[in-house]
């Protein structure tokens, strides 16, 4: 008699998995929350009535190759904090308040343990993002998947008062730039990383390198940085007029995102400096300086566009929160439509 597992696929270790990690999900719970995790579908209490006119702002990502390496260095529990943080750091620059999340995990055959490590990931995630882990989707999917290997996607959901939603329309010249420090490569530029680091300069994810401090693979390996709770402390606190999350295509290709006609950004190089990790790749794989703006987040993972009267205070009360910034350009009048960053240095 043949059986799914003889096929590839093991049910019995899909519920293993699932009953390994209630506990991590329920530890994500908010109050809102409705059902427990085994459903069809997460079930979240929305309170509408805290709200004049809710908008409720969606946003979903995957970790891309970085994956490759927690596959290197078989290490699991990290990607999941990539996980979310590439979602609800794309839905908190409208201002919206991540309420849950749900995650995909697609592999050839499922490891119990390794699993259980990346939903880890993603709880953690969730808590620092203060969301509800409120359901998921395990694939089992023999043969499309290279062996111990598996894939990611993510899909985030917050809310933002209507009259409340940042968008960058009132951003005028002489607005003021502020930029939170990213905490490495975040997940972007992968491709390109791993391409310099282990065909062009040889190393594997265990050479150690003396300007990085540690390995590469500790190096590659870190956590995107998670900006919800300061950037919405900041947005009680400050007239915020616009947010880019610095993902792939750098801050010449996400800070216009957020720019209305008729205005550039013009960012001072100078104004901070880049870590090593992003100097390293220049020099090692000769990328030009316009190519690494293109393509990292060059130690800048979010920018803020806030009136220039309010830019000290801004940075002062990112301190209190534990976070890095610093002033790194201004608004400016632009002669074309279409807005642009204009660098300095």
């Amino acid at each position: 008699m043949t059986t799914y597992r003889e096929a590839g696929v093991d049910i019995d270790a899909g519920d293993e998995f699932v009953d390994r990690i209630k506990p991590l999900v329920r530890s994500t719970f908010r109050p809102e929350v409705l059902a427990d995790l085994g459903g069809f579908g997460g079930l979240f209490g929305l309170r509408a009535e805290q709200y004049k006119e809710p908008v409720l702002v969606s946003g979903t990502d995957g970790v891309g190759t970085k994956l490759k390496i927690a596959f290197l260095m078989d290490r699991h529990d990290t990607v999941g904090i990539d996980l979310v943080a590439m979602c609800v750091n794309d839905i908190v620059v409208s201002g919206a308040e991540p309420l849950f999340f749900l995650d995909y995990f697609a592999t050839g055959k499922l490891s119990v343990a390794k699993a259980q490590d990346v939903v880890k990931g993603i709880a953690e995630g969730c808590r620092q993002a203060g969301c509800a882990l409120i359901g998921g989707e395990t694939a089992e999917m023999p043969s499309f998947y290279q062996d111990g290997e598996y894939d990611l996607a993510g899909f985030a959901v917050g809310v933002v008062e209507k009259a409340k939603i940042i968008d960058g329309r009132s951003i005028v010249p002489g607005d003021v730039l502020i930029g939170l420090a990213s905490s490495g490569l975040h997940s972007n530029g992968y491709s390109l990383a791993r391409r310099v680091l282990f065909e062009q300069a040889k190393l594997t994810v265990d050479s150690v390198v003396p300007e990085l401090g540690r390995t590469v693979g500790e190096e590659l390996l870190t956590p995107t940085r998670i900006y919800v709770k300061p950037i919405l402390t900041f947005c009680r606190e400050f007239p915020i007029k616009g947010l880019a999350h610095v993902t792939g295509g750098g801050i010449t290709e996400n800070l216009p995102r957020v720019l209305p006609s008729g205005v550039n950004a013009r960012v001072d190089r100078r104004a901070w400096t880049v870590p090593p990790v992003f100097t390293l790749l220049s020099s090692v794989g000769a990328i030009e300086q316009e190519e690494m703006y293109r393509v990292f987040n060059m130690g800048i993972g979010m920018v803020m566009v806030v009136p220039s009267h309010v830019a000290e205070s801004v940075v002062s009360r990112a301190a209190d929160l534990g976070e890095r910034a610093q002033v790194i350009g201004e608004i400016v009048a632009a002669r074309s439509a279409e807005p642009k960053v204009e660098y300095v240095a």
